[in-house]
């Protein structure tokens, strides 16, 4: 059995395309999808976000409650990467300081009550930002581990049912 000494060569002469998209003029367009959807969101629930929760049953507004909290949840974290990636390939940021900082972005962490029987309940235009905000993260998480690879793996163990609690705690103050 042979093996090839250049195979390292290679992976070095390899192009990423999803690296080389983030690094380069390509990135801006999903840049800026990400921060107009944070905006739009921000702005929905700001306004009438309020007045379409006060129209809902009790269940599907506890329910709306804590989709908004894991929606605004998803989008500080994509935000938080779009704008290191920004900050990268405008050489504010070395590729090491990013993937120093990245570390506190949780991509994917956080769940989603579209299963629920309540979710068709919920303004369609809610429904449709947490729709585009999940798609969007999806992305995100599949370049980031394109880049910068798998996310290391996690000691800690994720109670479904606690993060639940704690959103409901956190979005009536009890």
């Amino acid at each position: 059995m042979t093996t090839n000494s250049f195979d390292h060569v290679d992976d070095q002469r390899t192009i990423r395309l999803a690296e080389h998209m983030a690094f380069s003029r390509s990135f801006q367009p999903l840049f800026n999808e990400g921060m107009t959807l944070v905006d739009e969101t921000a702005v929905y629930l700001d306004g009438d976000g309020r007045s379409d929760c006060k129209a809902l049953s009790r269940a599907a507004a506890t329910l709306y409650a804590a989709e908004s909290m894991r929606l605004t949840t998803r989008l500080m974290q994509v935000a938080s990467w779009l704008l290191l990636q920004r900050a990268a390939n405008q050489g504010d940021m070395t590729r090491a300081q990013v993937e120093i900082e990245k570390v506190k972005v949780r991509l994917e962490g956080v769940g989603s009550g579209r299963d629920t029987p309540l979710f068709h309940e919920l303004p369609e235009i809610f429904r449709s930002l947490v729709e585009r905000a999940l798609k969007l993260e999806r992305r995100i998480a599949m370049l980031d581990r394109e880049i910068y690879g798998a996310y290391p793996a996690s000691d800690e163990t994720v109670n479904p049912v606690g993060e639940q609690l704690n959103l409901l705690r956190t979005a009536f103050q009890a």
